[in-house]
């Protein structure tokens, strides 16, 4: 794969990884632990809160895998492996790499 075109998938993985620390730090108030002072917060108001709580903590988790992804792949273009299967040793397809840059497998291996 030549520079050009590495350099390309390193700043698409930057900006994403960027995006998704925006919004981990964005969300941190939602997942914090919700109160259950019944004075100030009806039924009906804690279990909506809680839903949301759990679903901020659910979207965080998602985030951190895919934070992951993109580390790793950062570290395959550092060491020269980007745009090979990491299960297979094959090439991955650059179609596949468009659609999402840190795949660290072909469609083959995905699909096992």
């Amino acid at each position: 794969m030549d520079t050009k075109t590495l350099e390309k998938y390193r700043q698409r993985l930057e900006e994403r990884q960027a995006e998704l620390l925006a919004q981990r730090a964005g969300s941190a108030d939602s997942r914090q632990a919700v109160a259950l002072d019944q004075q100030s917060v009806g039924r009906v108001s804690r279990i909506d809160a809680l839903q949301q709580q759990q679903m901020a903590q659910a979207q965080e988790r998602q985030r951190s895998h895919e934070l992951i992804r993109i580390g790793q792949a950062l570290t395959r273009i550092e060491d020269d492996e980007f745009g090979w299967c990491t299960e297979c040793g094959e090439e991955i397809a650059p179609g596949r790499l468009e659609i999402d840059p840190s795949t660290p497998t072909c469609v083959k291996c995905a699909g096992r």
